[in-house]
């Protein structure tokens, strides 16, 4: 088993910091993954912002935390990424 280093949310991270982690479904595959709580707070930016760019939004501020969402998590959790965002 991959030991993992404690995650952190980067400085620029401006989403919810939750308390507790949660199972998490790929919409497209059903695929469950257990997030931590610091995966979850990233999980949910970034697939707010995934929401808002699919509705046509397509702010740079948007577009950008939206591929450093998705880079912290081929950092942080491959697998997770590999499950739920790829």
């Amino acid at each position: 088993m991959i030991q993992k280093m404690k995650q952190k949310l980067p400085k620029w991270f401006n989403g919810t910091k939750y308390k507790e982690g949660k199972t998490v479904r790929n919409r497209f595959s059903g695929e469950e993954y257990e997030l931590n709580n610091i995966e979850l707070s990233m999980y949910d930016l970034v697939m707010g912002a995934t929401l808002m760019i699919e509705m046509g939004m397509h702010h740079d501020s948007l577009l950008n935390d939206h591929s450093k969402g998705l880079r912290w998590f081929r950092i942080n959790n491959i697998e997770a990424y590999m499950v739920l965002l790829d």
